[in-house]
């Protein structure tokens, strides 16, 4: 897109405005560096997109592509340019939860998306020492009904298929609770209590589960006052 202004923000948004590229650049900021694991943050992006827009913005000096020493494909790293866009991103989150998400549709609650998120965001120094193989279970779900979380010092490995290991404890619950809580818009000790999150197996891992499962970074954000409808007026 190409604005034909002088002005700043249309300069900006030319080279952010395609689909896909803020969320690039909100992966690359949380630590995402090979194509593998960006794939894993936009688990909706074709293969093909994802490739041509990290050119895009490889070309547009927002990022870097190098090959990794010894190994095989790429690591994306952000440029100066590219770090400076961090406080951007941050107010995004920020007005993002305050005003845009008033009404989330069934088809946004997107799981992997979520286990991904939980994934690395899990505080491993307050599971117990050695594995922990953590499994979250969504009732509402026909497919990718259950996901494991395998946890061995601060190494996770997600997996949507059985990985073959003793289950250290499960997570049941629907993939809208589980978002609901993860963004903060109900509390975890209300959800817990009123059973639409039951956590099951060993007992210290259950009763440390509100200890290494965090809510999302963007869970605090004070949401404003709820919109009061306006009165009606009689003729």
């Amino acid at each position: 897109m190409n604005y034909g202004q002088f002005c700043p923000v249309a300069k900006s948004a030319e080279i952010l405005g395609n689909t896909w590229s803020l969320l690039i650049i909100r992966e690359l900021l949380l630590g995402s560096t090979r194509f593998s694991r960006l794939q894993k943050g936009m688990p909706r992006i074709s293969p093909t997109v994802l490739n041509t827009r990290l050119k895009e913005l490889e070309a547009n000096g927002v990022i870097t592509k190098r090959p990794i020493s010894g190994q095989r494909g790429y690591e994306y790293q952000l440029t100066p340019a590219g770090k400076e866009l961090a406080p951007v991103i941050e107010s995004l989150v920020v007005w993002g939860m305050r005003w845009a998400r008033d009404e989330l549709r069934s088809d946004e609650m997107d799981v992997a998306f979520l286990m991904f998120d939980i994934e690395r965001n899990i505080r491993t120094d307050e599971l117990p020492g050695g594995e922990s193989v953590l499994c979250f279970q969504f009732s509402d779900l026909n497919e990718y009904k259950k996901w494991w979380v395998v946890c061995d010092g601060n190494a996770r490995d997600l997996c949507y298929e059985d990985p073959g290991k003793d289950v250290t404890a499960y997570i049941s619950t629907t993939s809208h609770e589980l978002v609901r809580v993860w963004m903060g818009d109900v509390p975890l000790a209300e959800a817990l209590s009123n059973e639409r999150i039951q956590v099951l197996g060993d007992s210290l891992v259950c009763r440390r589960f509100g200890k290494w499962f965090p809510l999302s970074s963007a869970a605090h954000v004070p949401r404003p006052a709820p919109r009061i409808p306006a009165a009606k007026t009689t003729q």
